[in-house]
Formats: structure tokens, sequence, C-alpha cells
């Protein structure tokens, strides 16, 4: 099965992103990480021991890739928002095998001392407008919760809205009751408990 891994909001730039996650969830965001391979810079915000939350962005100062970014971010963005959720799978050439059209190529990556294989989309998007999850698979057993400190805040709902929800939810091999693929234009909107009562995060 696959699991939820992390959900991650986008902005043009970090400081954007960070502050919207701050303003929703009230609390801090870890230091700054950089991704070479995609030219990126993100933060992080630890969920309890097996979720966490990335606000990331365009790094300014990286070269630019050959290929498309993840999460579609060569394109313009009016704001930062909740964009994507990211699931870990066990198998990742096997869940591909699986997936629609479009979920992406299998592509090693690494962050200082952590390793993953994930698929990136060759144009930066995902199917069903960005609805359907990014896979990703840890390499090594090490994952960012292992290092992030707890900020109290745990996801409690995602609400993952597509008007073909009928037809996205049979492909996810998931077994989350906290995940509800539901008809709609599409959005994700995440709701949390936190040190400051109930959140909510889009």
């Amino acid at each position: 099965m696959w699991e939820l891994d992390h959900l991650a909001v986008t902005a043009p730039t970090l400081t954007e992103a960070a502050d919207h996650v701050a303003a929703a969830l009230g609390v801090a965001l870890g230091p700054i990480g950089h991704h070479s391979h995609m030219g990126t810079h993100n933060r992080l915000v630890g969920l309890g021991p097996s979720d966490y939350l990335e606000a990331i962005a365009i790094d300014p100062e990286a070269p630019e890739p050959a290929w498309p970014r993840w999460f579609r971010l060569n394109e313009p963005s009016a704001g930062a928002r909740l964009t994507n959720w990211i699931c870990r799978v066990p198998d990742l050439d096997a869940a591909l095998s699986a997936a629609p059209a479009g979920a992406g190529l299998p592509t090693a990556l690494a962050r200082g001392d952590f390793r993953w294989n994930m698929a990136v989309p060759e144009d930066g998007r995902l199917p069903f407008d960005d609805c359907f999850p990014a896979l990703l698979s840890w390499q090594g057993g090490l994952k960012p919760p292992d290092r992030l400190a707890d900020s109290g805040c745990r996801l409690t709902r995602l609400e993952v809205a597509h008007p073909e929800a009928d037809r996205l939810r049979p492909l996810l091999r998931l077994s989350d009751a906290r995940i509800e693929i539901v008809p709609g234009a599409p959005a994700l909107r995440a709701t949390f408990d936190t040190p400051g009562g109930r959140r909510r995060l889009e």
C-alpha cells in the first residue's frame, strides 16, 4: 500500500511559501534545504513520526535546470498555496506501472543525508491537474521526519477535490482514513490539530 509522505506548499518565493504555512498553522518552519537537481529550496515542518509538510520554491541562486521543475514551479503562480501531496511507495517501478500516464519517470535524488527515488513528470505536471500524488521511495531507511522536531501539529484530514473524483479514487492504493477524494474544482484542502487549535491550510 501507499502511505502519505508529505504535503507541499509552493509559491514564487520560499519566504512567501513559508509565511503561508506559518500563518496557517501557527508554528515555525525548519532551516532551508536545497535540491540541486531541481534548482529549488525548501523549509519543513514535522507533523509527527511519519508525516511532514514542506514549503518549496525556486532557488534564485541555483543554476537553471535543463528540465521542468517539479510541482509546476516553472509556471506563473498567483501566490502561496497547498498544491501537491506526495506518497511513499514500497516499489516505485511497480507503483508507476499501475499509475496513469504522466505520473513521472523514476529519478534518483539526494539532499544532504537523504536519498530517494521519485517519479518526476517530464513536463512538471502530475495527472488529474496535480490531484494525483507524486510518488517516491526513500532509500537507506532515513526520512525527514526522523530528523525533524515535532511541531505538535497533526494532519486530521486531506481533501482532494477534482471533477473526475470517481475516476481518480480507484487509482490510489491508499488506506488512510484522513484522505478523502471529493468532486469539485481541482484543489487540496488540509485540516490540522495544532497547539493553537484546529487549523486549515489551502
